[in-house]
């Protein structure tokens, strides 16, 4: 009987949770490559140190890790711009988070799909949540479905590659349930937007990830500066 081999995917990995159990997760459908993409943030060094130990623990060979820190120079993002301040959590705040980097999605999903393009993947996997996170604009199910659009238009008939965002309708305690469900290394991610020893525990992303782990009763082995709250 012969065996159907799986289609090629990529898999855009950022170091943390969400994107570690995506990885995990689309091996189900995909022989996967991990792409990493070093923007100019924060905490760029400790993303790329977990992105690897994630790869190592997956046992994928094929990674690529590109950089486009000229999302530094754009600038208005607290995530690259170190004159603005990192703020605290607020999940009562109105609007678009100063933490929003402009259009970064869409930057990263342009390289995928050019490597997709180049070595014959059909899936590319973002770990976007829209339902359960800060309101980035560029994580919202609509944007992935024009994107897929663009890229039917702006990609050879036969390449037939498609953005899949799994993820993006869930809550973050549904992430960190499959995960588990997949036994992922949650202690080889990062999540915190400020970069240090230990997570700082105050930001949006640190209230946001502990969130998750507690509502789905299951423990977070990353150490923080302090605990949220709440």
């Amino acid at each position: 009987m012969t065996t159907l081999s799986k289609p090629k995917g990529i898999v855009l990995l950022s170091g943390g949770m969400d994107s570690l159990v995506l990885a995990a997760f689309a091996t189900r459908e995909s022989e996967i490559s991990l792409l990493h993409v070093n923007y100019g943030q924060r905490t760029e060094q400790k993303e790329l140190a977990c992105f690897h130990e994630v790869a190592d623990h997956l046992k994928v060979k094929e990674r690529m890790v590109v950089d486009i820190g000229y999302l530094r120079s754009i600038g208005t993002s607290a995530l690259t711009d170190p004159s603005i301040d990192v703020p605290p959590a607020d999940p009562e705040r109105a609007g678009v988070p100063v933490t929003y980097v402009p259009f970064r999605n869409a930057h990263f999903l342009c390289i995928a799909v050019s490597w997709a393009e180049a070595i014959g993947a059909t899936n590319v996997y973002i770990g976007a949540v829209w339902a359960d996170s800060s309101g980035y604009p560029d994580c919202r199910p609509a944007f992935y479905e024009a994107m897929n659009e663009a890229i039917r238009r702006g990609t050879k008939d036969e390449s037939r590659i498609r953005v899949k965002a799994p993820f993006v309708n869930l809550k973050k305690k549904d992430i960190v349930l499959i995960g588990k469900s997949l036994g992922v290394p949650f202690e080889h991610t990062w999540s915190c937007y400020r970069d240090g020893e230990k997570a700082c525990g105050r930001c949006d992303s640190c209230a946001l990830r502990q969130k998750a782990f507690a509502e789905a009763d299951v423990p977070d082995p990353l150490a923080y500066e302090i605990r949220p709250t709440g």
